[in-house]
């Protein structure tokens, strides 16, 4: 799994509502739902960023 990290947002309650109220229609929750959005954003964006790389891949026998 990858790292996440943690940040502040704010937003006005209305947003919040309707934000609350689009992720329960999928059965998401409000900070999936948001994760979801910004995803989708950097995708039509191609914006997506490349996967890292592992420092020491397992070696192959």
């Amino acid at each position: 799994m990858a790292n996440k990290k943690n940040f502040v947002l704010r937003i006005d309650e209305a947003t919040y509502e309707a934000l609350e109220k689009w992720a329960a229609d999928e059965f998401r929750s409000v900070n999936g739902q948001v994760e979801w959005v910004i995803n989708r954003a950097l995708k039509e964006a191609s914006r997506v960023p490349k996967p890292r790389k592992a420092e020491n891949p397992p070696e192959k026998i």
